[in-house]
């Protein structure tokens, strides 16, 4: 490659990568939702939207208080224009990410330079529990853009004197908080906090301004609190958690988010101090060894020059991680919420390399997790054999791989810049491997979304549908056009004959028994598709894991 200015030619090739990496973010768009989480989440925006009651949060015909309400206001907006579709659950999440991605673009321009800026984007973009997190979407995508695009207006509401930016942090403050509780406020207060105390900007830390936004978030999270306030806590006769009299406030404020830390709230963990030092490892691959590399020498180099750096994106980072690491409650996607900042901190150290002694030896390391991950996914489609392989994915595998291999001999780049474009590739193999072959091929053993799409494709007579109700379902009734009747209530009593079963081949069997006629119409092959174990992956011993569904019509 050739430029009259090298940094602009480089410039544009990671504008492109940038565009595939965000392509790769989409690919996993039109994968069904997984159980149980996202389906779960699914399902209460799809109720939303069918008793057209926004203020309450119903799972299973019951009141659920668990996440706060912005992720499912969201949702059911996106369900009202676009139906209750797959992509129509996962667009909103990915692009609250990319909205992520844009101001860690902004922020890291403001904070180092353009270089440092789109290198941050592409391994944010390229993080592998950012991709899974695209594909299986939670709350998390919401809060990693809310929480980064909020320390970056109040770091411009700081440099700029400016009321709209401080509103606009406020803004996006109040929506993280109305996503994940009040622990939102760990990784933006921490950022900001610990930038002006680590540099004593202690006139700063004081400002006025700061008592304005505290308001100013007490206020625009009313919303959430009046929707607590009227589900719950005027009905103190509601049984929450096996018990009456339960303030959805109180649950808002402190058992949502520092009872889980304490462990004394009603959901209850087990908490390991190292759990996301090893998530950090897979979590935030290719990349994670090069970040922690970042941290410790970032840290260093602060000891010196404390008062000339800026501290937002390590204050915030470490911060949450440290509290995560001492919550008694932890679970891997956690972490999401900091890797914007993780990802500038990563970016800055590269794009600052210039010890050739230490480029050669990230180059070392890199060339090994590159090797070990194009390793293990060669395994995984050896041994798990998916249904699903295009000639459309072996093809563009093949030249990202060819890339992979000889694109340094066409592309004149150096020093880490060749390490991370090796980087960034695998990442983009991986990852279409994953979106477009292993997951679609996983989620036909999820049952309860395949059985739902068979009936509604296959109920001519538009009989009613029951099934088995419990979280593995979930997906059944998310996908079913057709209210679900829960088999086992029986207070609500079955169907008039005839109608169709979704449940166990075991279930019939009793049924039978029973003498109950029915009539197989389909079967499917059962997995937990969350829980994956080696006997699953392997083709050759998979049939000892699955469990067989049918589809019966009872007449």
């Amino acid at each position: 490659m050739t430029d009259k200015n090298p940094i602009s030619a480089q410039n544009k090739l990671l504008y492109l990568f940038t565009g595939l990496a965000v392509l790769i973010n989409f690919s996993g768009l039109f994968i069904p939702v997984q159980s149980p989480d996202a389906a779960i989440y699914a399902l209460i925006s799809k109720t939303m939207v069918q008793r057209n009651d926004f203020a309450q949060l119903i799972y299973h015909g019951t009141d659920w208080l668990d996440k706060p309400h912005f992720p499912f206001w969201v949702t059911a907006l996106s369900f009202k224009l676009f139906g209750f579709t797959t992509w129509a659950y996962k667009l909103p999440g990915i692009m609250f990410l990319m909205m992520g991605a844009f101001y860690t673009w902004l922020f890291a321009k403001e904070l180092y330079n353009k270089q440092v800026a789109l290198w941050s984007v592409l391994i944010l973009l390229t993080a592998q529990h950012i991709v899974l997190s695209n594909n299986d979407v939670r709350a998390e995508p919401y809060l990693t853009g809310l929480i980064v695009a909020a320390v970056y207006h109040f770091y411009k509401a700081h440099t700029s004197n400016s009321f709209w930016q401080l509103l606009a942090g406020c803004v996006f403050t109040a929506c993280a908080i109305m996503t994940k509780g009040m622990f939102a406020l760990v990784p933006i207060g921490g950022a900001v906090a610990g930038h002006f105390i680590i540099t004593r900007q202690w006139r700063s830390l004081f400002n006025l301004r700061w008592l304005i936004a505290a308001v100013l978030i007490a206020i625009f999270i009313l919303p959430e609190l009046w929707c607590l306030y009227r589900q719950f806590d005027l009905h103190p006769e509601k049984v929450i958690f096996g018990q009456k009299g339960v303030s959805g406030i109180r649950f808002f404020f402190w058992d949502s988010q520092f009872g889980r830390f304490f462990n004394t709230g009603p959901i209850k963990g087990h908490g390991d101090p190292l759990f996301f030092v090893h998530t950090a490892l897979w979590a935030f691959l290719p990349w994670s060894l090069i970040m922690f590399a970042a941290v410790f020498q970032f840290i260093k180099k602060g000891f010196k020059y404390a008062k000339t750096m800026e501290w937002y994106c390590i204050s915030g980072a470490l911060l949450t991680f440290l509290l995560f690491s001492a919550s008694g409650f932890q679970l891997p996607h956690y972490l999401n919420i900091v890797f914007p900042f993780f990802a500038i901190i990563t970016a800055q150290y590269l794009s600052y390399l210039s010890n050739k002694k230490t480029i050669r030896a990230i180059a070392i390391v890199q060339a090994v997790v590159i090797s070990l991950m194009l390793l293990l996914i060669t395994a995984l489609h050896y041994f798990f054999r998916p249904e699903i392989f295009s000639w459309f994915t072996a093809l563009t595998l093949l030249i990202l791989f060819i890339m992979l291999v000889f694109f340094s001999k066409f592309i004149r780049i150096h020093g880490y810049q060749k390490i991370a474009l090796r980087t960034l590739l695998v990442s983009f193999i991986v990852n279409l491997y994953l979106n477009l072959s292993f997951y679609p091929s996983l989620m036909r053993y999820q049952t309860s979304s395949e059985a739902a799409v068979w009936i509604n494709n296959h109920n001519p007579r538009n009989l009613p549908v029951a099934a088995v109700i419990d979280d593995n379902a979930t997906p059944f009734e998310f996908y079913n056009n057709k209210p679900v009747i829960n088999f086992n209530d029986t207070k609500q009593g079955l169907p008039a004959k005839p109608f169709l079963l979704y449940t166990t081949a075991g279930k019939i069997k009793g049924l039978n028994a029973r003498g109950i006629h029915t009539q197989t119409l389909d079967s499917f092959q059962r997995y937990w598709v969350t829980r994956l174990n080696l006997s699953f992956l392997n083709k050759k011993t998979r049939d000892k894991e699955l469990e067989q569904m049918v589809v019966v019509k009872v007449d």
